[in-house]
Parts: structure tokens; C-alpha cells; sequence
């Protein structure tokens, strides 16, 4: 334990990926280090069950926001992966690689060799897509990437789809594909009914490998640095009750998430001169973006009332669990072998948006994820937010002892653009279940209720329901050289010190339209070439679908679209 070429802290989304391909070089030894377990659980494996797989803080960390001022001082919970796999073993298992123009955006913004261009390859590389290689899909990849049922188990999938297309957004084949916006099939990393975590699919082919040491229950307390701060030397790890100091004769490369990365590295002495210095610890490498520029994604449930039983609020009883439960036991398949999120949507908000800003999950079932009683009857519901925020957060110790949780707040809702795009968020999404298409099936409006129109009534709705959709990034952002916010390079080198990289969701510059899961994966895949020192994949040059300039109406009830408006 006393040396390796390569130390990966974290086996996350990242962590797995960067052990996989760093360890397929057998000069490499590579160290993976992981404060978690091994996740053998069946509800981390069993699609349906991933609330459950979250549950707890055996896989999660369990991390909860500061009181958010724009919330009316609530807290929310901020889930993140812990164990072999990360957030990947206990996510939704949604898979969205983003909008292209989001990768541009990160290249506008600093990160060059980052536009859509150029990630497209590793996106194909990562994946095993269901329907095979294309000019925008990967066909053999580690990840497989399929789509839980195919909404065939249930008419309200369709439904929905045919909804959107009535309001008018039109229909994608494929919104990983050639055109993100519209409304399609969701797709997911299952396979054969089984959740596909970074874990399943690019560590567990790998764990053989003589050059590859993985050890789990292993907490990084801090990096450890040379004299001049220069390089980072290595790692002190506890591990039970055991202190141990390990070295990277190569580099440490940081992989523990977006609220686990900014962390490692204060608690090390690497960040603002402020944070480091209250929380007692000498600084080291002053670097004050490190924590800031905090991201994530917020979802509301608008839910109805369905006046036909087909929905899953049938299936919520005992009885109905367990026989979902023992078909999947059996035979990997059935409703235990979905996330249950079969349709989806991606629209702008109003005119003058480049790119679709409000993602739709649609769920066959009105439901509650806060221990509350379950709906009586039947219903079903979106879970919809705006994908683009402007407001910013932070992450930021208190204290200098690893097991002391990191302070997180992430201002949600503190810019008026993001209170306004909620408001159009609610609206539009009242007009899409208005459609003809669902007619049979749409009973009354549950939540918020039909009597909630004013803005100020949505604004307060939102502010009292509104939930995390568990996306957290930025926090130690690539850059340019004199952006003095900028904690890494565009090779997601820690500036100012060789030998230390961070490799995660906290590289993203800004946040991408649609869960993060797949461009963490992407990120890490063409962050191992770059270590590795490999020729980057050749960019890619394929058209993408460009929408004309929608007028979005905004009215006050937002009543019923015709089919062909």
C-alpha cells in the first residue's frame, strides 16, 4: 500500500472509469480508493428499487443543504453515491447526455477541447447503446444504455409523448441523438432488467487486473502535499483504525463528486484563503474557486388524478410490491426491471432561448418520496424543472476532521430568471396535459391544484415544494489561465500544483440540460486519454437538429393548444 503510479480518489461515475482505463496499460499500478462498500444489495441492482437504493447512508452520504433563503429556509436533502459504482449505483438511472450547444458553452467558457465536437466520440465510446452504433451512438462501449420496457407496458407513455407532439413541440427519435428536443422514449442504464452502473460495467471487468488495487472502506482524510506545495505527493487515508500515507509517483487524480472533490481539497489547504484558514487549516495553494459556482437542477411533481386503473398506484400494496418483486427475482423482467420513467420531454421555455431548457420525466403513478401516505385512486405525474439556472452556490468545511460534513448551500432561486422560467416552466406544462391525447385519462390537477395561477401563488407553491433532482457540479470548474474562478485547466490539472487532477462532475464549467450521470462518464473517458497521454479522439462532424424560434405564449390559465397549433 505504500506506492502506486496512479491514486483515483473515489469509485464513483468517475472513479470507475478512470480505474478501468488507466489500469488497461499494464505498466500502470493503479490504486482505486473507496471510502464505501461494495453495494451487493439487490435494491441497488433491481431497477424499480431505486428509491430504496438511496435510502439510508450505508450507499449515501446523506449531505443536506444550509437553510436556502429563496425556499423559505428549508433544507434539502443532496444525495450522493457511497460505494463501488457512486451515485451511478443508486442514481434514477436516467440517461441524458445533455444538449450539444451545453459542450460549446463549456469551450466559450474556458475549457478548450471540451465543445460538442470533440465529446461526442467518448460519448460513443462509453456506451452500449440498444439499438446499436450510429453516427452519434456507441454500439460497444462499457455502459449499456437500453430503454426499461419500452413504454409498452403501459398507454400513458404514448400518451404523454402524443401530448407534446399536440402542443406542438414535435417528437425525437432519439434526444441523445441527432435532436434533443421534443418528446420520445427515455432511455436508461439497464440491462437485461439489471441496473448498469459505472461499477457493473467498467470496474468489474477490470478487477482481475494484477496493476489494479481496489480498496473499499478507505477514507481520504487529505492529499498530501511537497514542502513548496508544488506537486502533490499522495494521500493520507484512514482505513479502520489505521492512518496510512500513501504515494502517487505519477498523479493523484480526485474523483469524489462535486461536493466530495472541493472538500478533499480545502481540507488539504487548497482554496479560498477565507474557508481553508476557519476551518483551521494552514493554507497551502490559495485558490478561491474551489467550492464556488455550485449547480444543480430543481423538479416540481405536477400531478392529476388518472380516471382509468392503469396507473402504479395499484401496484403500491404489499401484495403488488411482492409480485413485482419475485417476477423480477425470477426472470429480470417486468415492472421491477424499469425506472419507470419510460417518456420524457425537452422544450424551451420562451422565445429567444438557443436551446431546450425544461426537461419532462413522466412517471405512470402519483407518488410521494418524503415517507408520505400514498395517493388513493390512481394518478400521474411530471417531474419537471428548468435545466439552465442562473443562481450559483457554494461548498465550503467547517471543519478540519474528514468526518464533519461540508457546508452546502446552493442559493437556489436567488436570481429572478430562474423564478420567472419557473413560472413558464408551470404553465407550459399545464398546456402539454391539457392535450387531446390524454383526455381519457386526465382527471383532476392534485398539485398544485387548478386554483393556483397567479404568479405569486406559483411562486410560493414552488418555493414550498420544490425539490432537488440530486445534480450538483461546478465546484472546482475548468478554466482559462487568468480566470481567477478557474480551479482546473482544460485537462483537469489543479492549478498550480503537478501531479493533481479532478476529475468529475465538479470540472463541468456550467451545468448540462438533462441529468449528469452520462457527461460525468463522457468526462472521465476523455480525461483518461488525456493522463494517458494518447492522441484525443478524432472531433466529430455530424449535424445536429436546430429548431426555428418558437413563440411561446404566455397567458395567465394557459388553456388547451389545438392539435395543429
Amino acid at each position: 500500500m505504500s506506492r502506486y503510479d496512479y491514486i483515483v480518489v473515489g469509485a464513483g461515475s468517475a472513479g470507475c472509469v478512470l480505474a478501468a482505463r488507466l489500469s488497461e496499460d499494464p505498466a500502470n499500478r493503479v490504486l482505486l480508493l473507496e471510502a464505501g462498500g461494495r453495494n451487493r444489495n439487490l435494491f441497488v441492482h433491481m431497477p424499480s428499487a431505486f428509491a430504496q437504493a438511496m435510502s439510508g447512508t450505508r450507499r449515501n452520504w446523506g449531505f443536506e443543504t444550509e437553510r436556502e433563503p429563496a425556499l423559505d429556509g428549508r433544507r434539502l436533502h443532496c444525495p450522493r453515491g457511497r460505494g463501488l459504482g457512486g451515485s451511478s449505483a443508486i442514481n434514477g438511472m436516467v440517461q441524458v447526455r445533455g444538449h450539444p450547444c451545453d459542450f460549446d458553452e463549456w469551450e466559450a467558457l474556458g475549457a478548450a477541447g471540451w465543445s460538442f465536437a470533440d465529446c461526442l466520440p467518448y460519448f460513443q465510446r462509453a456506451e452500449s447503446w440498444i439499438s446499436g452504433a450510429d453516427a452519434y451512438r456507441g454500439g460497444e462501449g462499457p455502459l449499456a444504455v437500453g430503454l426499461g420496457n419500452g413504454g409498452r407496458l403501459n398507454p400513458l407513455y404514448p400518451a404523454f409523448i402524443e401530448a407534446g407532439r399536440q402542443a406542438g413541440y414535435g417528437v425525437t427519435a432519439d434526444y441523445n441523438g441527432y435532436r434533443q428536443e421534443g418528446f420520445g422514449s427515455m432511455q436508461m442504464t439497464v440491462k437485461d432488467g439489471v441496473r448498469w452502473s459505472t461499477a457493473r460495467g467498467y470496474l468489474d471487468p477490470a478487477a482481475g487486473r494484477r496493476n489494479l488495487r481496489i480498496v473499499t472502506g478507505a477514507s481520504v482524510e487529505r492529499l498530501l502535499l511537497s514542502a513548496d506545495a508544488m506537486r502533490a505527493r499522495g494521500v493520507r487515508v484512514g482505513l479502520g483504525s489505521e492512518r496510512l500515507e500513501i504515494e502517487a509517483g505519477k498523479e493523484v487524480i480526485v474523483c469524489a463528486g462535486a461536493i466530495g472533490s472541493p472538500a478533499l481539497l480545502q481540507r488539504s489547504g487548497i482554496g479560498p484563503l477565507d474557508v481553508v484558514r476557519e476551518a483551521g487549516i494552514e493554507l497551502r495553494r490559495e485558490l478561491p474557486g474551489v467550492g464556488e459556482n455550485l449547480q444543480d437542477h430543481l423538479e416540481v411533481y405536477l400531478q392529476y388524478r388518472c380516471i382509468q386503473p392503469i396507473t402504479l398506484n395499484g401496484k403500491l400494496t404489499l401484495s403488488g410490491r411482492a409480485g413485482i418483486g419475485l417476477q423480477w427475482l425470477l426472470f429480470r423482467n417486468g415492472l421491477g426491471a424499469t425506472n419507470h420513467f419510460e417518456s420524457c420531454g425537452f422544450i424551451r421555455s420562451r422565445s429567444g432561448v438557443k436551446w431546450p431548457d425544461i426537461q419532462y420525466h413522466f412517471l405512470p403513478a402519483a407518488v410521494r418520496y418524503d415517507g408520505g401516505a400514498p395517493l388513493s385512486g390512481h394518478g400521474f405525474q411530471l417531474h419537471v424543472g428548468p435545466n439552465k439556472p442562473n443562481s450559483r452556490g457554494y461548498v465550503r468545511i467547517a471543519s478540519a476532521e474528514p468526518e464533519m460534513p461540508p457546508r452546502i448551500r446552493f442559493n437556489y432561486l436567488q436570481h429572478e430568471q430562474d423564478r420567472a422560467d419557473w413560472r413558464l416552466c408551470l404553465r407550459l406544462s399545464r398546456e402539454i396535459v391539457a392535450q387531446p391525447a390524454l383526455d381519457e385519462y386526465r382527471g383532476e390537477e392534485i398539485a398544485p391544484g387548478a386554483p393556483v395561477t397567479a404568479d405569486e401563488d406559483l411562486d410560493a407553491w414552488v418555493r414550498a415544494n420544490v425539490e432537488s433532482a440530486y445534480h450538483p457540479c461546478g465546484t472546482c470548474r475548468m478554466g482559462e489561465a487568468g480566470d481567477p474562478m478557474a480551479v482546473l485547466d482544460a485537462q483537469c490539472r489543479v492549478r498550480g500544483i503537478d501531479g493533481l487532477r479532478v476529475v468529475d462532475a465538479s470540472a463541468f464549467p456550467s451545468i448540462t440540460n438533462g441529468n449528469l450521470n452520462a457527461p460525468t462518464v463522457m468526462l472521465a473517458e476523455r480525461a483518461a486519454d488525456v493522463i494517458r497521454g494518447r492522441q484525443p479522439l478524432s472531433p466529430a462532424a455530424v449535424p445536429i437538429w436546430a429548431a426555428p424560434d418558437w413563440e411561446h405564449r404566455q397567458r395567465e390559465a394557459a388553456p388547451a393548444r389545438s392539435p395543429d397549433a
